[in-house]
């Protein structure tokens, strides 16, 4: 047999149901763990939506203002400081509801680079041991191997297209017959020569360096020369030229205490590279990604 309350007494036992349920929700928002329920976290200085905003980043903001400032910050500065925090999760935020990161190019590669500089980071940051880079060096010898170097002066004989070749390289013959001879650098241009646009420097240079002055084909036949030697004339693409290689030195391997510097560098970033790589073989063996069957 159910027991029914009396009219009288139905609103006081609304009422006590009214105020068990507040207390369970009350209690509900005190346990929850969810960020957007109750009171801030340890560590949180103010949220945003879902999103805490730390203490440690308001404070390293902070700091580097008084960095900056070189003084102490003001309260009404810290307020700002924080203020600045949350209107950039705001926009952050809002970026996100409005898709830029599927429509914007720019904030796609801002992500990316931040996300390659979190993943090689430690990398870098690691301290190297002196055995291992000693290890690399060794191994990879060849990569700092130093390429020789090259002294050259030229007589330069221009051939337009549409010009008579073979004046050009009557000119040149001439140019080095006078050179050979006995004449002086500067009286063989005067006299056979015309006016480079990019004159070779008086200086030892790498190949590649030499290759941007002469061209390649010209690099070629001035490799194949002896120091003290005058080249007979090699045409290029823009006309005639006869070397004279002043000096020349041959490849060599430096000693690690020389290139140390440069060791360490190359060894942190090939490091980076293959962190990158395993982390993003991680990232590609978790998703799902379909290729479309004319995909290369």
């Amino acid at each position: 047999m159910s027991i029914q309350p009396s009219p009288e007494r139905r609103p006081v036992v609304l009422l006590g149901l009214g105020a068990f349920l507040g207390v369970v929700v009350a209690a509900w928002g005190l346990l929850s763990t969810d960020p957007t329920v109750g009171a801030l976290p340890n560590g949180a200085v103010a949220r945003v939506n879902s999103t805490l905003i730390l203490s440690e980043d308001h404070e390293r903001l902070v700091e580097g203002l008084e960095s900056d400032m070189r003084q102490a910050v003001s309260p009404e500065m810290r307020k700002r400081v924080l203020d600045r925090m949350i209107d950039e999760e705001l926009l952050v935020q809002r970026g996100m509801e409005l898709g830029l990161v599927e429509s914007d190019r720019r904030v796609r590669a801002n992500i990316t680079s931040a996300m390659v500089r979190m993943v090689v980071v430690d990398v870098e940051d690691r301290p190297t041991e002196e055995d291992e880079l000693r290890a690399f060096y060794a191994e990879e010898a060849p990569f700092f191997t130093q390429p020789g170097r090259l002294r050259v002066r030229q007589v330069f004989i221009r051939v337009r297209r549409g010009e008579d070749d073979q004046a050009g390289r009557a000119r040149a013959e001439a140019a080095r017959a006078a050179w050979v001879g006995g004449g002086s650098l500067a009286d063989v241009r005067k006299a056979h020569g015309d006016v480079e646009v990019s004159p070779v420097p008086d200086a030892l240079l790498p190949p590649t360096k030499l290759r941007e002055y002469v061209g390649p084909t010209a690099l070629r036949a001035v490799m194949e020369m002896s120091k003290g030697e005058i080249s007979p004339p090699v045409r290029s693409g823009t006309g005639y030229h006869v070397f004279l290689l002043l000096d020349r030195e041959e490849e060599r391997v430096p000693s690690y205490e020389e290139v140390s510097e440069l060791v360490r560098k190359e060894w942190v970033r090939r490091s980076g590279d293959r962190a990158l790589r395993s982390y993003l073989d991680d990232l590609r063996a978790r998703a799902d990604v379909v290729l479309a069957e004319s995909a290369p």
